[in-house]
C-alpha cells in the first residue's frame, strides 16, 4: 500500500470508520499517519490510586467493582461506576467515576471490567470522585495487547463513532501495510539525516520516551521547514517583482511635522527611516509596522502617504470596519487639508459618497481610504503607489494579495495593535520586514487597571459619577448587542436604559454594529465633542476610536473577552494628559479567570499581555491560517518549539540566499514541497 492510498478504498476499514475518519478530514494513508497522537499513557505500569484530590490529571488502571445510576429532575441522571485497585493495599480507597446524561456511557461499562482512566481526582465530600473522565475498557485480547496495553500508548482527537481501541488498532494495521518504499525526507542535510518512516512509526508506537523524543523533533523539524520554505519562496518572490521608488524629498512630511503639536518619539523617527528607505528603493516594500495601542502608527502611517504623494503616486489606506475608515478619514482631513492634499472614502454602506474630496470637484484623489470594499468596488486607481493595511490581522491573506496584486508592484504596508509574541512574528509574518513602535508618546496618562465583582457595582457607580462630574467621559463596554438564552451574559440594548438612569442627569448614548452608518458618525461626533458624557458599546470602538478625554471604561463580564481584545479595548483610554482608569467587571471567580484578569492589572504593556495570553491560552492558532496565509500546524508548537522553528527558519533563508529559483539538483525537490503546502493553505482559507 501506498502513502497516497485512498482509505474508502481499503476493503478492511468499514464504512462507518471512514466516514467518522471523514469528519476529523481523514481520507488517505497520510492523513491518517500524520493524525498525530495529541498525548500519551504509560502503560506499562500504574501509579497507586491517590488518597488526596489533585489539578493535574493522571492515568490510573483498576477495575470496576459497582455501577449504579442516580435520576434527577425526570430525565436527567448521573451514572457512576466504582473502581478499585487490582491489589488494593490498606491505604487505598476506591475511585468514583462519574458521568452526567452520557448515556452511552452506561452501555459500555460494565461490573469486573479493568478500566484506564484519565482525568482529575476531586474530593466530593468523603468521597475521591472523578468527573467525566477519559477511560478506556481493557480486553482480554492477547493479539491486541501489544497495540493497545503495557506499553507506551497513544491518545489521539478523536470524534463520535471512532473510540481510542479503533483508531490505534487501524493506524497500527496501516503502518504494517505500508509499502517498502521509501518515504522521502522533507529536510534539508544541515537539520538532520533522520528517516521519516521511522519517525512516522515511532510518534504512533514509540519503544520508549527517548525514540519518541527523537521522532517527534524530526516531525516537527519537518514541518517548521515546510512552513518556513514557503515563507521564504513568497518572500523571494515579492523581491523580483517589478516595483519602483515611491519616495518623494520629503517636503511634505516636514511641513506635516512642523504642524503637530507634540514631537514624535525616537521610535517613531526610526521606523520613517526605516520606511522611507523601502520607498526609495526599487523592490516593493513589504513591511509590518507593530506598535502598541496609542504608540502613534497613524502618524508613520502618514509620513509614507505623503512621501508617496510627493513622489506623484496614489496611496490607498484600508481599515477593517467602517467606523475605523471614517474615523481615519477625519484624522486625515484634519492634517492634511491644510497641506492640499485631496482625499476620499468609500466603505460598502456609503455608496451615495463614493468620493468626498477635499478641494471641490477634484475626481482623483491623492489617498483613497475605506473598508473591504477597497477590494470589490469598481474603484479606479490611476497610480497607486501605496498601500496601507490598518490593523491587518482582520484581514484574509487573500484579500490582502487582491489589492496589493498589481504591476508594478505597491509597496505595502500593514499595521497592527495587536501585540504578537516574537516567535509568531518570526512564523507568521517571516516573509516582511518587521518595524516597531517600541516607545509610547510622553504625553499619554497614566492607565490603572482594576478587576471588581458584579457585587460591588454599587461603589463602582460612585467613582464613575465622580470622574463625571469632573468633566471626564466613560466607556461602557458590553460583549454582546442584545440578551442570549444560551448565554448568561448582559448585553448593551438591554442594559442601555439603566444606565441611563445610574447616570442621570449625564447624557448616555448607544453604539453597536446595528446602527446605520450616518446614525453611528452622529453618535460618535457628539461623543468627541463632550455632548454626550457616557458611550454603551459593544465593541465595535475596539480600534481607531480616539477621545483624549475619555478617562473611564467598564467592561462588563469581562471573563467572555480574550486578553488580546481586552488590552485593545483599554487602548482607548489613556490617550490624553488625565489619568485613566478600566474597571474590569466579573461574576466568574474562577482560578483561570482571576489569573486573565490579573495580567491586565499588573502590566499596560501590550507585549507582555501577549505572551501572557500565549501562555494562558496555549499554542492554538493563535491568528487563525485563513489571517495569516499558512497551513495548520500539526504537531509543532509555535512556543515551546521555538528552538526548532529558529533551526528551520535559519536553513531556509540560507537555501534561498544560495539558491533563489531552487535550481540545484539537491534542491529541485523542495519545489513540490512549496507547492503542497500552497495547496493547504489554500484548502484552509477555503
Amino acid at each position: 500500500m501506498e502513502i497516497s492510498q485512498r482509505l474508502d478504498e481499503l476493503e478492511w476499514i468499514p464504512r462507518p470508520k471512514v466516514l467518522a475518519l471523514r469528519r476529523l478530514g481523514i481520507e488517505t494513508a497520510e492523513d491518517l499517519l500524520t493524525h498525530y497522537p495529541r498525548r500519551y499513557e504509560d502503560r506499562h505500569q500504574f501509579p497507586e490510586f491517590p488518597r488526596d484530590e489533585s489539578d493535574t490529571p493522571i492515568c490510573l488502571c483498576g477495575e470496576v467493582t459497582k455501577t449504579r445510576v442516580l435520576r434527577f429532575g425526570g430525565w436527567k441522571k448521573i451514572f457512576e461506576a466504582t473502581l478499585e485497585e487490582p491489589n488494593p493495599n490498606a491505604l487505598s480507597q476506591p475511585l468514583t467515576l462519574r458521568w452526567f446524561n452520557l448515556h452511552y456511557v452506561q452501555k459500555m461499562i460494565a461490573t469486573g471490567q479493568q478500566l484506564v482512566v484519565f482525568g482529575k481526582p476531586k474530593l466530593r465530600g468523603k468521597r475521591l470522585c472523578m468527573d467525566h473522565p477519559e477511560f478506556e475498557v481493557i480486553e482480554n485480547d492477547p493479539a491486541e495487547a501489544g497495540i493497545h496495553f503495557r506499553r507506551i500508548t497513544p491518545i489521539y482527537p478523536a470524534t463520535e463513532g471512532l473510540s481510542q481501541r479503533v483508531l490505534r488498532s487501524i493506524i497500527y494495521r496501516l503502518l504494517n501495510e505500508l509499502s517498502d518504499a521509501p518515504l522521502e525526507t522533507l529536510l534539508p542535510i544541515e537539520l538532520g539525516r533522520g528517516d521519516r518512516r521511522s519517525a512516522i512509526r515511532a510518534i504512533h508506537f514509540p519503544e520508549d520516551w527517548e525514540s519518541l523524543s527523537a521522532a517527534r523533533e524530526h516531525l516537527v523539524l519537518s514541518e517548521f521547514f515546510a512552513m518556513q520554505m514557503l515563507i521564504a519562496s513568497r518572500r523571494a518572490e515579492s523581491q523580483v517583482r517589478v516595483g519602483a521608488a515611491h519616495c518623494g524629498p520629503g517636503e511634505l512630511i516636514e511641513k506635516f511635522l512642523r504642524s503637530l503639536p507634540f514631537e514624535l518619539t525616537d521610535a517613531q523617527r526610526r521606523v520613517i527611516a526605516e520606511i522611507r528607505r523601502d520607498l526609495g528603493a526599487n523592490v516593493p516594500m513589504n513591511r509590518l509596522l507593530q506598535g502598541d495601542v496609542g504608540s502613534g502608527k497613524t502618524v508613520v502611517a502618514i509620513a509614507a502617504i505623503l512621501l508617496g504623494i510627493e513622489a506623484g503616486f496614489q496611496a490607498a489606506f484600508m481599515a477593517p470596519t467602517q467606523i475605523l475608515a471614517e474615523q481615519h478619514y477625519a484624522v486625515l482631513r484634519r492634517w492634511l487639508e491644510p497641506l492640499g492634499v485631496r482625499m476620499s472614502i468609500r466603505t460598502a454602506s456609503r455608496q451615495e459618497e463614493n468620493f468626498l474630496p477635499l478641494v471641490a470637484g477634484d475626481e482623483n484623489p491623492d489617498v483613497i481610504i475605506g473598508t473591504h470594499a477597497l477590494l470589490y468596488e469598481t474603484i479606479s486607481f490611476s497610480n497607486l503607489g501605496l498601500v496601507v493595511i490598518d490593523e491587518q490581522h482582520k484581514f484574509g491573506v487573500a484579500q490582502r494579495a487582491r489589492l496589493t496584486a498589481r504591476e508594478p508592484a505597491p509597496d505595502v504596508l500593514v499595521m497592527t495593535a495587536t501585540p504578537i509574541p516574537r516567535t509568531l512574528t518570526m512564523t507568521i509574518y517571516g516573509d516582511l520586514d518587521v518595524s516597531v513602535i517600541d516607545e509610547m508618546p510622553r504625553n499619554r496618562g497614566k492607565i490603572i487597571t482594576a478587576v471588581r465583582e458584579e457585587s460591588k457595582l454599587v461603589e463602582v457607580l460612585g467613582f464613575l459619577r465622580t470622574q463625571l462630574e469632573g468633566g471626564r467621559q466613560i466607556y461602557v463596554i458590553y460583549p454582546l448587542i442584545d440578551e442570549s438564552e444560551k448565554l448568561d451574559v448582559k448585553a448593551a440594548a438591554t442594559e442601555y436604559n439603566l444606565w441611563r438612569e445610574r447616570l442621570h442627569p449625564f447624557r448616555c448614548e448607544l453604539l453597536h454594529g446595528r446602527i446605520p452608518s450616518p446614525e453611528k458618525q452622529e453618535i460618535m461626533e457628539r461623543f468627541r465633542s463632550g455632548e454626550t458624557q457616557v458611550l454603551i458599546s459593544t465593541t465595535v470602538i475596539e480600534v481607531g476610536v480616539d477621545v483624549a478625554n475619555a478617562t473611564v471604561m467598564l467592561i462588563e463580564n469581562a471573563e467572555r473577552f480574550g486578553l488580546a481584545q481586552l488590552h485593545q479595548l483599554r487602548g482607548r483610554i489613556g490617550r490624553g494628559e488625565h489619568k485613566s482608569y478600566c474597571i474590569l467587571l466579573s461574576s466568574d471567580q474562577s482560578k483561570e479567570t482571576a489569573m486573565k484578569l490579573a495580567v491586565l492589572e499588573k502590566t499596560v504593556d501590550g507585549f507582555k499581555v501577549a505572551e501572557a495570553d500565549w501562555d494562558l491560552r496555549g499554542p492554538g492558532d493563535l491568528l487563525g491560517t485563513a489571517q495569516s496565509g499558512l497551513p495548520a500546524l500539526k504537531i509543532g508548537n509555535l512556543k515551546s518549539d521555538a528552538q526548532l522553528m529558529r533551526r528551520a527558519r535559519t536553513a531556509a533563508v540560507s537555501i534561498f540566499a544560495r539558491d533563489p529559483r531552487l535550481e540545484l539538483a539537491e534542491n529541485q525537490r523542495f519545489q513540490h514541497l512549496i507547492v503542497e503546502q500552497e495547496g493547504r493553505t489554500f484548502s484552509n482559507v477555503s
